[in-house]
């Protein structure tokens, strides 16, 4: 009894060494277990299949990601304007946030110092619009009234009588002035005007509204950003908030008082040389000094070619005034102006300047210099403060 299992080990082993080593057959039935290689080359299979990607819902998706992404960007397109009107609003509200703490101090409610600030506006808009608009209207109707005097005057020219033998340019002139295109041209001309004016009007109403809600709620603007950082670090991000928000707002305050510096200067001297736009064109520089970099110089060509149209020598001693001024606004006045705001160095100022005028036109570049003084405080107090501790 004892050698019978030995037997058919026995059998066994010398069966597959006959065999050549061949694995004996596995039993079959109800009751016999499955082949492992087997069960395991299905289960790779069926995942494999698993795996298989869907190559139409990737395609799907995709396309509706990219379709998706499109409409956004039409959507930012088509409300570019309504942005910008945004963001010249935060801008001039928090540029005028100064102002209306100056005003508390002195012992106004808020509500009272935001309402003279949106008067002062309102005031110096009318002021800029009324002395701005006449001269033009002015200006333009004389020109179509003396419209046949200059071209008797071409007439009697030589050089213009010879051409007009040759080319008959004044017949030609005369034929365009008359002909029904040239009318229609005209009309849609001064119509496109009007609806840039009356869209004009409209955005700087719709800024001055905004302006005065972001100025009635930039504190609660302000709280709601601090809120949105962890608790742990609150109180330090609502520390360097603040102080971002006075300092920006000083240097935007500065840089409207300088404007408006220049704007007094240049008043006293076109008023003192007789020039008969003294106000309209020292609105002029005042507004064109707040653009960065070239404003101070546009508004100086701007009231050089004014006077020089005039009087070639007044408009040669208007250029050299208004040189003169510039150094000392850049050395002198804006140095002692901006001695609270933050120090932006002038490669930076450049820099931003001409990647915010690139990406939003003036406004941008109006905007990009505060961010990048903005940018330049937290540098200074929070990146530089961690590199130099390690």
């Amino acid at each position: 009894m004892s050698e019978n299992p030995e037997g058919p080990k026995g059998d066994g082993s010398d069966g597959d060494q006959e065999t050549g080593g061949a694995p004996a057959e596995e039993p079959s039935g109800p009751g016999a277990p499955r082949s492992t290689s087997a069960g395991a080359v299905a289960t790779l299979g069926t995942r494999r299949e698993a795996k298989a990607p869907n190559f139409f819902v990737l395609g799907f998706t995709g396309a509706l990601g990219v379709l998706t992404a499109w409409i956004l960007v039409q959507a930012l397109v088509e409300i570019r304007g309504v942005f910008i009107n945004i963001l010249v609003a935060l801008f001039l509200a928090v540029g005028l946030n100064p102002i209306i703490e100056f005003l508390r101090r002195r012992g106004l409610p808020r509500w009272a110092a935001i309402l003279t600030v949106c008067a002062a506006l309102v005031l110096f808009t009318t002021v800029f619009v009324w002395t701005l608009v006449p001269p033009l209207t002015r200006q333009i109707t004389e020109f179509a009234e003396n419209v046949p005097d200059y071209l008797g005057r071409l007439q009697q020219n030589p050089v213009m009588s010879d051409l007009d033998e040759r080319f008959g340019l004044l017949d030609q002139a005369q034929s365009l002035l008359t002909s029904a295109d040239f009318g229609q041209q005209v009309f849609g001309g001064v119509f496109g005007i009007g609806q840039a004016v009356l869209n004009s009007l409209v955005a700087t109403f719709t800024v001055l509204i905004l302006t005065l809600f972001f100025m009635a709620s930039l504190p609660g603007i302000t709280e709601t950003g601090y809120r949105l950082v962890p608790r742990s670090r609150r109180s330090g991000v609502r520390e360097l908030g603040d102080e971002i928000v006075r300092r920006v707002g000083d240097f935007i305050g500065g840089q409207l008082l300088i404007s408006a510096i220049g704007g007094v200067v240049a008043f006293l001297f076109l008023t003192g040389i007789g020039f008969g736009y003294a106000l309209t064109l020292a609105l002029v520089v005042a507004v064109t000094a707040l653009i960065p970099l070239v404003g101070t110089t546009i508004g100086a060509l701007a009231a050089t070619l004014a006077v020089g149209i005039g009087d070639l020598f007044l408009g040669a001693v208007t250029l050299v005034f208004f040189l003169t001024y510039q150094q000392i606004e850049s050395y002198v006045i804006a140095p002692r102006v901006m001695k609270r705001s933050v120090d932006v160095a002038p490669t930076v100022t450049i820099t931003s300047a001409l990647i915010g005028g690139a990406m939003l036109g003036l406004v941008g570049a109006l905007i990009a210099v505060p961010a990048a003084a903005a940018v330049t405080l937290i540098l200074q107090r929070v990146v530089f403060p961690r590199l130099d501790s390690r």
